[in-house]
């Protein structure tokens, strides 16, 4: 059977210490099982061209500042698979690369879903020369790699807001609440065209994507689904009013 294509609402980089979206995370990865690699669009590697990280044993990115000492001294020693990049490369034509390895937008995340560290992962970056119908196109070019025990995997927000986000928590604003569940609705209805153009989806919606890096990583995933593919959300929550935790699994 082919793998399924998984997207997963990060959130802070503090998830990565443990929690309840952990928990879930870890139910999804044994659900899933033992795939025999994954290739992550993560909302932090964005490049001006294609890239993929080709090394046998990428470094864990600690990109960002400001939270505790644990979380810092944190590593997910997962290998990297230089066969799988030059598959990727293959298919996309992004360039291999050691100059990156695992971002927080991956290993905080696949820390909990194989959380020993035992699945190769390569991550494909965020082009920026392309609009969201090219990142949507590029993306139907990983399609085979489901059927050789790939996992494709996109790591975001659905809805992403730092400036209106609450620090001491509450519920979610009416308008990131409305777009998450357009959102899913699209999803739901395998609307490619209505994710793609996403401005258009829900009012206010660019409150919700002020910038499109963590969207954006959905439509690589959104990408995947097949006929018969089934569509399902876990961690449906949105954080301090204006992140979305959500995740979606095709297939």
């Amino acid at each position: 059977m082919p793998q399924p294509a998984i997207f997963f609402g990060h959130g802070s980089p503090m998830n990565a210490l443990g929690g309840p979206y952990a928990d879930v995370w870890r139910k999804v990865g044994a659900e899933v099982g033992k795939p025999k690699g994954v290739v992550m669009i993560s909302a932090h590697w964005e490049t001006d061209g294609l890239g993929v990280t080709a090394q046998s044993n990428p470094e864990t990115i600690h990109d960002f500042g400001g939270f505790t000492d644990e979380l810092h001294a944190m590593q997910y020693p997962a290998p990297g698979s230089p066969t799988l990049a030059a598959r990727v490369s293959e298919l996309t034509g992004a360039t291999q690369t050691t100059q990156w390895g695992l971002d927080h937008g991956t290993w905080s995340v696949l820390a909990h879903v194989w959380p020993d560290a035992d699945v190769p992962v390569v991550q494909l970056s965020l082009n920026r020369r392309l609009d969201a119908q090219g990142h949507f196109d590029l993306a139907r070019k990983l399609s085979a790699l489901r059927d050789e025990g790939v996992v494709i995997a996109g790591s975001g927000d659905f809805v992403h807001n730092l400036r209106t986000w609450k620090r001491t928590g509450g519920d979610a604003y009416p308008w990131a609440s409305g777009f998450n569940e357009a959102v899913k609705a699209a999803l739901v209805r395998g609307d490619d065209a209505a994710l793609i153009d996403w401005v258009g989806l829900a009012e206010d919606a660019q409150m919700s994507v002020p910038t499109d890096e963590h969207f954006l990583p959905l439509l690589y995933v959104a990408a995947q689904r097949r006929p018969g593919d089934d569509v399902s959300f876990f961690n449906d929550v949105i954080e301090g009013g204006s992140i979305s935790m959500t995740g979606v699994r095709i297939g």
